[in-house]
Formats: C-alpha cells, sequence, structure tokens
C-alpha cells in the first residue's frame, strides 16, 4: 500500500496545480464568453485546435522516451535530458521558423486575412511549450512534484493577469503614457499574446534545470530516444486528433443554416465552450498522468507490480465514475457560473457525451502502460491511428446530420474502442489482472443514472437540488460500501 500512497500523494499534489491552475484559467471562459461574441470565440477555439496538433511535433514523442531512459539508465539520464532537449530546440526552431515565414499564406487559407499576429505569437508559443517540456519530464522523473504545480500555476496566473490586463484595463484605461494603446483589430490576439508572455516567464522558473543542458547531442542515445519516441509521435498525434479534429471539421462540414439564427463560427464557439465543461473530468486525468507516468515506470520491475496496476486502475474508475454523475447532474449551474452568455447554452447537451469519452481515455491511459513497459510503442501507435481514424471518418459522417452533438458521439466511440482493443491486446503481451465486471458495472451504471435523469422533467429549481444532493450521498455510500467494506463485483 506504501507505493499506492506515494501515488496518491503525488497525484494530489499534481492535482492540486492542475485544478487550481485550470480553475484558474477557467475564469478566463466566463471572461471570454462576455467579451467575446460565439463567432470570435470560434477564432481561438479554431486556432488553439491547431496549435494542439502541432506542439504534437514539436515534443517529437521524446517526453514518454525520456522517462522510459532517464529510469532504465539513471547514471546516464544527463545525457538523455541533454539530448533531448537540443533536438526539440533545433526542431522548435525550424518549425516556428517556417510559420512565421509563410503567415500572409496561413492566414489567407485560414480566412483570417490581415493576421499575420496570430501566427507570429502561436508560432512562438509552440517553440516555448516544445522546448519546457524535458524539464517539467525532468521534474516530474525526479520527483519533485512541488515545484512543477509551482511553475504551472505561476504561468496560469500570469496568463491570467495579462488577459485580464488586454481584454479589461487596457480598453477602459488610459495608458498611452506608458506606449500601450488598446487597438481593436487585434481583438481575439490579445488571448494569444497573454499566453505568449505566460510562456515566456517560464524560461526563467525553469533556468536551473535548463542551465543543466549540455551543447553536445549524443547521436546513439538520440537514436534511442528516436526510435522509441517515433510511435509516441503517432500516439500524441492521434490523440490530438480524437479531442480537436471535431472542432477543426465543425467549421467546414456543418451545412450552412444547421442551426438556427447561427453561423459556422458560431456553433464552433459555442461547442467550444461546452467542452470546456468536460474539464471536471480532464483535470483527474492530467493530474493522474502526471504521477501515474514515471511511477509505472519505476515500479515496472517489482514482481507484484501487475496487481499494484490493477488496483490503480480500479480506483482511477470509481473515482471518474463519480466525477461523471456530479457533474453532469449540475449542468445548468456550472453553465450558469461559466458560460456567462446565455447564447452558448444550447450546447449543453454534448457535454454527458464528452464526459464519458474523456472518462474512456483516461481509462485507457491505464491500458496503455503495456506497450510502454515492453518497448512496443508501435502497437499504440496503431491504437491511436485506429481511434484517429473512427474520430475523422464518424465526423464527417455525423456532423452533416448532427451537428456538434454527432461530434460528441464519436469521441465516445472512439475512445471505447481504443479502450477494448487496448485491453485485448495488453492481455496476451502484458497480462494484468483488472476487474472488468467491476469496471463494466460502474461505467453502465452511472451511464444509466444519467440517461434517467435527463428524462425527468422537474417541477422546480429546489426538487431537483434536493434529488441532485440525494444522488451524490447515495453513490457516496455504495462506494463506501463496495470499496471500504470489500464487497466486490466479480
Amino acid at each position: 500500500m506504501s507505493q499506492l500512497k506515494k501515488l496518491a500523494s503525488d497525484t494530489a499534489i499534481y492535482g492540486l496545480s492542475s485544478v487550481a491552475g485550470r480553475l484558474l484559467n477557467y475564469l478566463l471562459v466566463p471572461l471570454y464568453t462576455s467579451v467575446f461574441l460565439p463567432g470570435e470565440y470560434g477564432i481561438v477555439t479554431e486556432l488553439y485546435a491547431y496549435v494542439a496538433f502541432l506542439n504534437i511535433l514539436y515534443v517529437f514523442g521524446l517526453e514518454t522516451a525520456y522517462f522510459r531512459f532517464a529510469s532504465k539508465h539513471s547514471d546516464r539520464e544527463q545525457e538523455y535530458f541533454s539530448s533531448a532537449i537540443l533536438f526539440i530546440a533545433i526542431v522548435a526552431l525550424l518549425m516556428s521558423g517556417a510559420l512565421a515565414l509563410n503567415a500572409t499564406i496561413i492566414v489567407n487559407i485560414l480566412e483570417y486575412p490581415g493576421q499575420e499576429l496570430y501566427i507570429y505569437w502561436l508560432s512562438a508559443i509552440m517553440a516555448i511549450d516544445g522546448v519546457v517540456a524535458i524539464p517539467f519530464a525532468h521534474l516530474r522523473i525526479r520527483g519533485k512534484a512541488k515545484k512543477f504545480a509551482i511553475v504551472k500555476l505561476a504561468n496560469v496566473s500570469l496568463n491570467i493577469l495579462f488577459n485580464l490586463f488586454f481584454l479589461l484595463a487596457l480598453p477602459s484605461l488610459d495608458t498611452q503614457p506608458l506606449g500601450l494603446v488598446y487597438s481593436s483589430s487585434i481583438g481575439v490576439g490579445y488571448v494569444f499574446l497573454a499566453n505568449l508572455i505566460a510562456n515566456g516567464a517560464l524560461v526563467p522558473m525553469l533556468w536551473k534545470e535548463l542551465s543543466h543542458v549540455k551543447l553536445t547531442l549524443s547521436k546513439p542515445l538520440l537514436r534511442e530516444l528516436l526510435v522509441y519516441g517515433w510511435p509516441m509521435l503517432i500516439i500524441g498525434f492521434a490523440a490530438v486528433t480524437n479531442e480537436m479534429l471535431s472542432r477543426a471539421m465543425l467549421k467546414y462540414l456543418l451545412p450552412e443554416g444547421f442551426y438556427a439564427n447561427q453561423t459556422k463560427l458560431d456553433a464552433l464557439g459555442i461547442f467550444g465552450a461546452c467542452y470546456k465543461l468536460s474539464i471536471f473530468m480532464n483535470l483527474g486525468i492530467q493530474a493522474f498522468r502526471y504521477a501515474a507516468e514515471p511511477f509505472f515506470f519505476n515500479q515496472a520491475s517489482d514482481k507484484n507490480s501487475p496487481k499494484l496496476f490493477s488496483q490503480i486502475t480500479d480506483k482511477f474508475i470509481v473515482f471518474g465514475a463519480l466525477v461523471f454523475v456530479a457533474v453532469c447532474i449540475n449542468l445548468e449551474l456550472l453553465a450558469a457560473v461559466f458560460l456567462r452568455n446565455p447564447a452558448y447554452h444550447e450546447g449543453l447537451s454534448v457535454v454527458p457525451f464528452l464526459l464519458m469519452g474523456s472518462l474512456f481515455l483516461g481509462i485507457y491511459y491505464n491500458l496503455s502502460l503495456w506497450y510502454k513497459l515492453t518497448d512496443n510503442t508501435r502497437y499504440g501507435a496503431i491504437i491511436s491511428v485506429v481511434g484517429a481514424l473512427i474520430t475523422l471518418v464518424f465526423n464527417w459522417l455525423l456532423i452533416p446530420i448532427l451537428g456538434y452533438m454527432g461530434s460528441a458521439m464519436v469521441t465516445v466511440l472512439s475512445y471505447a474502442t481504443m479502450t477494448t482493443i487496448s485491453y485485448v491486446w495488453g492481455a496476451r503481451v502484458y497480462p494484468v489482472p483488472y476487474k472488468v465486471g467491476k469496471a463494466l458495472a460502474y461505467i453502465v451504471g452511472v451511464a444509466l443514472i444519467i440517461t434517467g435523469y435527463e428524462m425527468i422533467s422537474w417541477p422546480n429549481l429546489w426538487i431537483q437540488t434536493f434529488t441532485n444532493g440525494l444522488i451524490l450521498i447515495s453513490l457516496a455510500i455504495g462506494v463506501y460500501y463496495f470499496e471500504f467494506k470489500k464487497l466486490s463485483i466479480k
């Protein structure tokens, strides 16, 4: 149990920084949805979708590769560290330079003429993200969760402060003596500028780690990292495809007039804002990944690790199921708090599907340890490509028919398929005694609860609120009974 306690402790620290950071960052959603119209927010949604794709190319799968070899050959960790960062820095310079040189062509293709600044700022953001990825990984593998959390929170706090400055203070204050004048033509570009300034501050905050980089690139070590990492590149790219492609495709596949009195960018903005409500599931997944990835590699040699991994996955599913119910039955309240403009509330029906998709994604991350620990990352790439193809094909089929609801449904289909394939394949290569029956009982159970809940027509808010509390209390008692009284479903 000591290993579980260590993992729980690290997850709590990473979770605190993730929860606090994301919730602080999430305060920007009410700001954006009050300052920008859905069509304007659609621009932010679309461009950050492309950034998510490109960020994978900048890191090139070397983050996980560094975990693998730094834990396997601890005596050469510094060499792997330096080789990974130098390679990423070269890639970042080339890619960001190419984007900046072709900024005019890019904004014209995206139908944002004259907004080259967006591309300049975003290319710089991605370059910094790529370079600091390995220092963050270094903190995790060294168990420096507290510094990791502090730096992440500082980054988020700066991003919020500069968003507030550019979007609220600058338009209303006389800042000309400082040489600053608000430009309405930049508009949503101030979101990217705030992000860039906050990211730039990461360099001095991580300078201690960056200063240890030796300007010597070890070709044998780099070859090891790249051989292990290139399938992780595909895995990462496919993962972002599953998460972001629907938002990129929605703008082009949604028929004109599909939603009354809304343009395609309006629909994209609504979907992007409602997608944010799945953050409450994603927070737990992100915190768990930060702690679990180095933990899995460090525990791989222990003969009892399969049983331990099963216990971890079991508890993760229980936690995820509770979060799913808690968010779904409180959607209207969350929307009132975070989506301040009622125009965004039209898309709330997609949130339960997005949450369930996120739950399957979290389970998949647990199951994916088999190909990482056996150095068979190419198998993970195959599974991820299958998921990406499902996302691509079914979005293409369903968006014209169901709009963004089709995209939400595809999220569940893609991640559930990937989870199933990984479980079946992994059982042959790296057997882990997962409690499949219990997991299915939880997933199906909470899905039925929410389906029944959505069918009820509530006479007033008080009865609905009372029922919500009753549901959560009943589930908490049930989980305590099954989990702590050791009564398990076989």
